[in-house]
């Protein structure tokens, strides 16, 4: 039961550790397995820029189905073809001229030396152009002789040369005297081809350990690129699963998940405390380890990832310092994935931080091309003071070098979509939703100014007391504005029932009971929450409606009561706003400054020393209601705010300082 409670007590704490937990065991997961030592190349990698690529262990590169097959015909085609010698027939055709001698012995002695050498040099049969272009092997005593299909008489070459050499004689013909003498063997050529198959090499190249795949500043070509991607995949393949360093790994991305949060509980305990926000700093770092991680995998260009959108979307939410710490721990992480991991995270934090100039009030869509611009010159700036001093200075001659770099600046103009998807999925408010609320054609503030300009009067310098005062304390301006202007909508309901608004001197609240004044004027709060939901109003915003009167009374008219001799037992909580007290400095000072304009109204003199004590008379009341005790706004804020309340009001009402005279 002790634990239960316990859990109860500490749940958010506990809820936090798990996010922590479970963001360093995916980012655990995702890291690569082994030390990076360089990336996959493409058509866009001229040179190899990183350290020697030295074999870890023999690497052998299988030739693909395709490869083989190719090979095989190629082997089929320019094989030798095996001949065989069968004279046979060619005996028989010689007795057959020999019987020439008796019967016809001119023709005999003409044609008898032509078909010695014919017969010396043999015949052979009548193969194919394709066949006849590859070299012939010829068995003969034992050994294999190369010969060529052309140093061989055919038969219709050898009637060629039998009618060159003059051997046409009208009474015989010479084709009866021809024979074949070297036939095709087709066994022992197939037998010859079958060997060359058993010998062919299922391996592409072979690279024994030890040996220097590639060198640092090494132009690459295709098939230099393709040995590297093919070295990569297979040690990517082989790296295995080892749980103990799987173990190391999480433990070393659990502290670096664990100092993200201890940052917050100790410099940001505002975002500590909201579980929305803690969990939407963690989900970038781990979006930004699973970017690199699916590059890195699939063998892409891994500098083009916008790395400078972290610090740009926490910057739009939060501050700069937040943004900053969260980028570099993604950085750091991310470095994991990189052969070079000192210039990857030089490029990044120091893009990152140039990024951080531009965006410190994002107000302006030009600031987001600003930014993709100002990424883009450090990139190229670093990149090439790096290279020529530590890295490959053949490189930075390199145009496609530059590429990833472009991609990188070109993709940071996703911030703008990407800033409008954060505020809808994790209801977060921007500079750019808080420009688009403070434009009075907006439905509420329009419909404001239209029915009730009194009060859109009072929202107006209400705004601009409270922004000024921001401005000088430190907070975000533009909120207090938004907040400034909407603070006051419940009052669309009864507006007769506010003195901003009432003519002629006529107040209804002098035919009500001082109770049901107290709760019509009370009720403004509530009312211009329920207005504020049904336009859509952001949560920050609705907070300034919520707390602009804190739980401070309704003074006026609970005095009134507490005279009113009939009624007995007061209970002062009835004339009490519902709350809550204010819970940032920009809250804070909207209740100041709203209780400041409000009351400066009615002032009967509008002088310097009515403003001072008015001033000072205002702001020490709602101290002393504790209105502040949730705020983290100190005295001298305090101070200061009421010096600049004091001189504007004097400015809104012309008020000159007396001087004394002599």
């Amino acid at each position: 039961m002790n634990l239960i409670s316990y859990i109860r007590a500490k749940h958010n704490l506990i809820l936090k550790l798990l996010l922590v937990v479970i963001s360093s065991l995916i980012v655990a997961l995702l890291l690569p397995g082994r030390q990076v030592k360089g990336h996959n190349v493409g058509a866009f990698d001229s040179i190899w820029p990183y350290a020697d690529l030295i074999v870890e262990k023999d690497f052998y590169i299988k030739k693909t189905d395709a490869e083989l097959h190719k090979e095989k015909i190629q082997i089929e085609n320019e094989a030798p073809l095996f001949l065989r010698i069968d004279e046979t027939e060619k005996e028989l055709k010689l007795r057959a001229l020999e019987a020439l001698r008796v019967s016809n012995n001119k023709a005999f002695t003409i044609l008898a030396p032509i078909f010695d050498s014919i017969y010396e040099r043999g015949i052979v049969q009548q193969l194919s152009d394709d066949e006849s272009k590859r070299p012939l092997m010829l068995y003969r005593n034992g050994y294999a002789e190369q010969s060529l299909y052309y140093n061989f008489f055919t038969i219709n070459t050898a009637l060629s040369y039998i009618e060159l050499k003059g051997g046409n004689v009208t009474e015989v013909n010479p084709v009866d005297y021809l024979a074949i003498t070297h036939f095709l063997d087709k066994d022992k050529t197939k037998w010859y081809v079958g060997t060359k198959f058993e010998q062919m090499s299922v391996y592409r190249s072979v690279i024994k350990q030890g040996e220097v795949l590639v060198k640092q500043g090494e132009p690459l070509t295709n098939d230099k690129r393709y040995l590297v991607n093919r070295y990569f995949y297979s040690r990517n393949l082989n790296s295995g699963n080892n749980f103990l360093a799987f173990i190391v790994r999480w433990g070393m991305m659990f502290i670096v998940m664990v100092i993200l949060l201890f940052y917050l509980i100790f410099f940001r305990k505002q975002i500590f405390g909201q579980n929305k926000q803690v969990f939407f700093l963690f989900f970038v770092v781990v979006v930004s380890v699973f970017s690199a991680f699916i590059f890195h995998k699939y063998g892409l260009m891994v500098m083009a990832l916008p790395f400078t959108l972290v610090p740009i979307l926490v910057r739009v939410f939060f501050d700069s310092r937040t943004a900053l710490f969260t980028h570099l721990i993604g950085v750091l992480i991310c470095s994991f994935f990189m052969a070079d991991k000192l210039e990857f995270i030089l490029l990044q934090l120091i893009s990152g931080i140039g990024t951080l100039f531009t965006v410190a009030e994002m107000r302006k869509r030009q600031q987001i091309l600003n930014a993709a611009l100002v990424v883009f010159i450090i990139y190229i700036l670093l990149f090439f003071c790096y290279q020529v001093g530590f890295g490959t200075p053949q490189l930075v001659k390199k145009v496609t070098a530059y590429v990833p770099f472009g991609v990188s600046s070109l993709l940071v103009l996703l911030a703008y979509p990407m800033i409008y998807l954060t505020e809808k999925i994790f209801g977060f408010i921007s500079d750019f939703k808080l420009l688009e609320l403070c434009d009075l054609n907006q439905p509420l503030l329009r419909q404001l100014s239209q029915e009730v300009p009194g009060t859109f009067q009072h929202s107006l310098q209400v705004a601009n007391l409270a922004e000024e005062a921001i401005y000088y304390i430190g907070g975000n301006t533009l909120l207090v504005r938004t907040g400034a202007m909407y603070h006051d909508v419940g009052k669309l309901s009864n507006p007769r029932f506010f003195t901003e608004n009432q003519v002629n001197g006529y107040s209804p609240h002098m035919e009500m009971l001082p109770l049901e004044s107290a709760k019509t004027i009370i009720n403004h709060v509530i009312r211009g929450i329920e207005l504020a939901k049904e336009h859509g109003l952001p949560e920050q915003v609705i907070d300034f409606i919520r707390t602009h009167h804190g739980t401070t009374y309704v003074g006026y008219f609970l005095n009134l009561h507490k005279k009113d001799k009939v009624l007995t037992n007061v209970d002062e909580n009835e004339f009490r706003y519902p709350g809550p007290i204010p819970f940032s400095k920009e809250t804070a000072v909207l209740m100041m400054a709203d209780g400041v304009e409000a009351a400066s109204r009615s002032l009967p003199k509008k002088d310097a020393l009515a403003i001072n004590d008015l001033v000072d008379q205002i702001i020490d009341y709602k101290i002393s209601q504790n209105q502040f005790i949730n705020s983290d706004i100190t005295f001298k804020d305090i101070t200061i705010i009421k010096k600049i309340f004091k001189k504007r009001l004097m400015n809104i009402y012309h008020v000159r300082i007396e001087y004394p005279t002599q």
